[in-house]
């Protein structure tokens, strides 16, 4: 199994980019990890934030690979503790698609996106940056590797 993160968003800041590539490279063996970088839609005065919205969610669709396991990251989704996510991605892995795990623009994912999602996992109830949701998401995907391994990285 493959794992794909579609974001909105480009350019991460180099301190995220360097940690987002630490935790790629200790996937690689595990979870071959790929992440897709799309443009914002266009925000601002005189803009209209839900064409935005809808252009936003237009590329992710397009951006989704046939037959792929789609899994929004959204603050009403459902939260998972580490083992719960380790517990996933097995049950991922069963079923035999890839995966895509998509984190949306400033404001949230297009209708339709969550409509084609399977699953939407939450993070937790604070608000993050994007950027950074890509490197908590990198290392928890990590992290659920070593604990299906028995590797001594997660000590809960």
């Amino acid at each position: 199994m493959r794992a794909r993160i579609i974001a909105i968003g480009e350019r991460m800041p180099d301190w995220v980019a360097q940690g987002f590539a630490e935790y790629r490279k200790r996937l690689a063996h595990e979870l071959p990890l790929e992440l897709v970088e799309l443009k914002p839609g266009l925000r601002g005065k005189g803009r209209d934030d839900a064409r935005a919205i809808h252009d936003e969610g237009a590329a992710m669709l397009a951006a989704l690979p046939h037959d792929t396991h789609v899994v929004t990251l959204d603050g009403r989704g459902r939260p998972w503790s580490s083992d719960e996510l380790a517990a996933q991605l097995t049950r991922w892995r069963m079923g035999g698609r890839d995966l895509a795990l998509l984190i949306g623009g400033p404001d949230g994912h297009a209708p339709e996106v969550l409509a084609r999602a399977e699953q939407s996992w939450s993070l937790g109830p604070l608000t993050l940056p994007h950027m950074l949701v890509r490197l908590v998401l990198a290392e928890q995907l990590y992290r659920a590797t070593t604990i299906l391994a028995g590797h001594p990285y997660h000590r809960a």
